[in-house]
């Protein structure tokens, strides 16, 4: 049977096998603290590339060691890190799927060691630290570190990578009021607040040719914060600097009280993707083969992030093809098993 769910989909110059992608989900397992790549990631990674994923996408791989969310998080930040990133992609490609990295900066909501950083002094919560607000230095240095992230993510064999612009850390810090205050260029109205991103993607583009995602969190889940219509704007801007999707999540650039349930964040998904005429991905407690079929036939959005399903279930893509009355390839040694 012809499924949506189980369709190529591609994008500049890399075609995924299907729709069904691995969102990035931070492991915090990197224990010397030095951001390498472990032998727990290589498993990690390449048992979901093994279970039929299109994508696998890494978690937010930071492009500072203040850039950090904790001390354990993978990083990009120098060119040690490659070698590690490139053994992970030609496992993951070994197996079957197309690699991805969302490079990241956490601003306010790091919690690494030593001061930290965000568009304005203003602590996430009384429970976080105080950053400093970025000088206009700082700033050039952290666009140029997104840079060099990307042109590392090249050098380790990446087919796509993606910009970590929500869930309250840096970037999405700049985009909403709620957290820039700022009152020089980078500050006040859309197209300020929106300016720090413009440049990393100017930056970006100088160095990757390939497909480039952003992640967003298209509600801040506060009256006086940023809705999908808002982020359609943005998503347009994004486009004509060539940005090919927008992974849209929400929520966390402040505390809110969220009310989740299946399915929750598709309507931002779709609001943006017909809006802006851009592609968009969908994400947020999508569990099921007939839940992320109707999405993709409705054309509510273009690919299928899962998260915490594939840290449930390495083999999501076989039970969703099972619920879908449909059969998908498997590697060769699971084919004894590989039974619907």
């Amino acid at each position: 049977m012809s499924t949506a769910l189980f369709s190529p989909y591609t994008v500049k110059n890399v075609t995924l096998k299907n729709r069904i992608v691995m969102a990035p989900m931070c492991m915090y397992s990197c224990y010397s603290r030095d951001g390498v790549v472990t032998d727990f990631h290589k498993v990690h990674y390449a048992s979901r590339a093994a279970g039929q994923t299109g994508l696998i996408m890494l978690e937010a791989t930071a492009v500072t060691p203040q850039g950090r969310i904790s001390n354990e998080d993978l990083g990009i930040w120098s060119d040690e890190h490659v070698s590690g990133l490139k053994e992970l992609t030609d496992l993951i490609k070994e197996n079957g799927s197309k690699t991805a990295i969302q490079l990241a900066h956490a601003g306010r909501k790091s919690m690494t060691d030593g001061a930290i950083i965000a568009p304005s002094a203003i602590a996430f919560s009384d429970k976080m630290k105080q950053p400093e607000e970025m000088s206009q230095e700082q700033i050039r240095e952290t666009v140029e570190a997104f840079k060099e992230g990307a042109r590392r993510a090249y050098e380790a064999g990446f087919d796509i990578i993606e910009l970590h612009g929500a869930h309250g850390y840096l970037i999405n810090e700049f985009l909403s009021p709620l957290s820039n205050h700022r009152t020089d260029e980078y500050g006040g109205s859309d197209e300020n607040r929106y300016r720090f991103l413009k440049e990393i993607i100017d930056a970006v583009n100088e160095v990757w040719t390939g497909p480039l995602f952003v992640r967003v969190s298209a509600s801040d889940w506060h009256e006086e914060g940023l809705t999908p219509e808002d982020y359609a704007t943005y998503a347009k801007w994004m486009k004509q600097q060539g940005v090919d999707l927008i992974d849209v999540s929400s929520g966390a650039v402040v505390p809110a009280d969220i009310h989740v349930y299946p399915g929750y964040q598709v309507p931002m998904a779709e609001i943006i993707k017909h809006k802006s005429d851009i592609d968009t991905g969908a994400v947020g407690l999508i569990t099921s083969g007939l839940q992320a079929e109707e999405i993709l036939q409705n054309k509510r959005a273009d690919l299928i992030f899962i998260a915490r399903e594939l840290l449930r279930d390495p083999y999501w893509a076989r039970s969703a093809a099972a619920e879908l009355n449909t059969s998908i390839d498997s590697l060769v040694q699971y084919k004894r098993g590989w039974v619907f």
